[in-house]
């Protein structure tokens, strides 16, 4: 089980995260929701083990994260929400290089790499520099990144970015595999409706601060609203959309 538990995260004076707390446990997908500037970005950097909390902790399977970080680093898969990719390398390059840091075995490394890369339809394109792909296609990349070790937890920033519809539908069922596998998921998107169909529990931040974490059902019941949209609009939304929508009309037509 991954926790988080009370953690504050500040950026000089400024609190990103202020005492958050959650859960997430094998077999669960857990969307992570918020407006930009909630603090979502800046979890799943600390889930990723990429910063550290100013208070409280993470712990993974009961242990602090920062005292076991190597070993937390090699069960989990993280797919940020920037494409940092390295352009001169071709795809399968790319993935030999993560392969290779990771320590795989070179046979099962290799044969992982090309079966992603067919399933992904990559596989003509694999000597191809990255230069040279398509937004969707460097996403299969790293989406290929993230779980050719088999991670036992995967962090998804916007990992949706970029795909085409038939893509978007292979990743949503692939997440779901993989929960189903006893993953640890932490979804993080923009997007309602892949949240709402995905992921089995939802947490709605704002202002660096959890506002809500129930399932999408639950969330309904008690919000009395039809979607996800909606009740992430009651939840965090201060302004009404529609008055807004119509004073920018009238700001670029007078």
């Amino acid at each position: 089980m991954l926790e988080v538990r009370h953690v504050v995260r500040r950026y000089g004076r400024y609190t990103a995260l202020n005492g958050v707390s959650f859960e997430a446990r094998p077999h669960e997908i857990v969307g992570y929701l918020g407006p930009n500037g909630s603090g979502k970005s800046t979890t799943a950097h600390m889930l990723a083990g990429l910063a550290s909390p100013d208070e409280g902790e993470i712990r993974f399977e009961g242990r602090n994260i920062q005292a076991c970080l190597l070993e937390y680093k090699n069960r989990l898969g993280y797919i940020p929400e920037a494409q940092h990719l390295y352009g001169y390398l071709s795809g399968r390059e790319y993935l030999e290089m993560v392969g290779s840091l990771r320590r795989m075995p070179y046979d099962v490394m290799n044969r992982r790499i090309d079966g992603l890369l067919q399933l992904f339809s990559l596989y003509h394109q694999r000597h191809s520099p990255i230069a040279s792909y398509s937004k969707g296609m460097r996403q299969k990349i790293l989406i290929s990144a993230a779980i050719l070790h088999n991670p036992d937890i995967l962090i998804l920033d916007e990992p949706d970015s970029g795909l085409d519809i038939t893509s978007a539908v292979l990743f949503k069922e692939l997440v779901r595999r993989l929960a189903i596998a006893g993953k640890v998921v932490l979804y993080s998107s923009h997007i309602f409706e892949v949240v709402e169909q995905v992921c089995t529990r939802v947490l709605i931040l704002c202002q660096g601060r959890l506002v809500a974490d129930d399932s999408v059902q639950r969330l309904r019941e008690l919000m009395r609203a039809g979607s996800l949209q909606e009740i992430f609009a009651q939840l965090v939304s201060q302004e009404d959309p529609v008055a807004t929508a119509d004073s920018i009309v009238d700001v670029i037509t007078n």
